[in-house]
Order: structure tokens, then C-alpha cells, then sequence
């Protein structure tokens, strides 16, 4: 075959240090955009991107060439360096960590909207219970006794 062809989509998440509450509702919108933009600086394209004040999802697409983790450290720090400079909030750092779950073509819709609708989700359910369920959906072994 002459050319490569690949879909390769990603649903990161990614808490802030011992889930502080420290994404203020006045400029999350503006750090999501900050995080795309850095998404794109790195090749990749971020075509979802929400949260609350603890966490934060991204439906990522990217290229085979991409090492996941470099782009996860990039939009995580790089996120972070937004928060320190133009929300002067030195003391913001994230949980070491994240979660990267796989994405089909056809279920890209769906996981756009449950990250756009993240506000509303939470009104129902826990960051915490959010994450185990996920796990689970993805059969991902967890310890619960391990998750902060």
C-alpha cells in the first residue's frame, strides 16, 4: 500500500493535584481554548475539550508518528504555564497521572458530547464514580482504594 491511512482518537483525562477544585467557572472556557491551541502547535487536534473545576477531558485526534504520553506532558504543562501566567495562579499543578481511553470513528459524536456536556453530567455524578465507570466501560483493571 503506497500511503498510510489512519483515524486514531483518544479521550484523555487528567485531574488537578489531589482534585482541587482550582478550573475557576470565569476562565475555563478560555484554558480549553488555550489547550487546543497547544494541540494543534503539537499536530494534533483536540475536537472536544471540557471539564469541571477538578478535571479535565480532551477528545484528541492524532497522528501514528505521535507518542501519546509527549502530547498528554505538552497539553498538560503547557496548560498548566497558561494558568500560572495569565490567571496568576502559581500554585496550579495537575495529578501526576491521566487516563487515555481509545475511540472508534463511529463513537466519536458520542464522546464529543458527553465532554461538552461535562457541567451537566456532573450535577449527577462524581468525578470519582465518573472515572470507575470508565475504567470499567474500557476493562481497565482498578484498584478503587487508588484513586484520587
Amino acid at each position: 500500500m503506497p500511503n498510510t491511512y489512519f483515524s486514531l482518537q483518544a479521550h484523555l483525562v487528567f485531574s488537578t493535584r489531589g482534585r482541587q477544585p482550582w478550573i475557576a467557572d470565569d476562565w475555563r472556557e478560555a484554558m480549553w481554548a488555550s489547550m487546543g491551541g497547544i494541540c494543534r502547535n503539537h499536530g494534533a487536534v483536540a475536537s472536544a475539550i471540557g471539564g469541571i473545576a477538578d478535571h479535565a477531558h480532551t477528545l484528541l485526534g492524532f497522528k501514528p508518528t505521535h507518542r501519546l504520553c509527549d502530547l498528554v506532558r505538552e497539553i498538560k504543562g503547557g496548560a498548566s504555564e497558561w494558568i500560572h501566567t495569565v490567571q496568576n495562579a502559581p500554585w496550579f499543578d495537575w495529578q501526576d497521572g491521566y487516563s487515555a481511553f481509545s475511540v472508534s470513528a463511529s463513537q466519536v459524536p458520542a464522546v464529543r458530547r458527553y465532554i461538552e456536556n461535562q457541567v451537566e453530567h456532573h450535577r449527577r455524578v462524581s468525578a470519582r464514580e465518573e472515572l470507575v465507570r470508565l475504567l470499567r466501560l474500557h476493562h481497565i483493571a482498578v484498584d478503587e482504594r487508588c484513586l484520587r
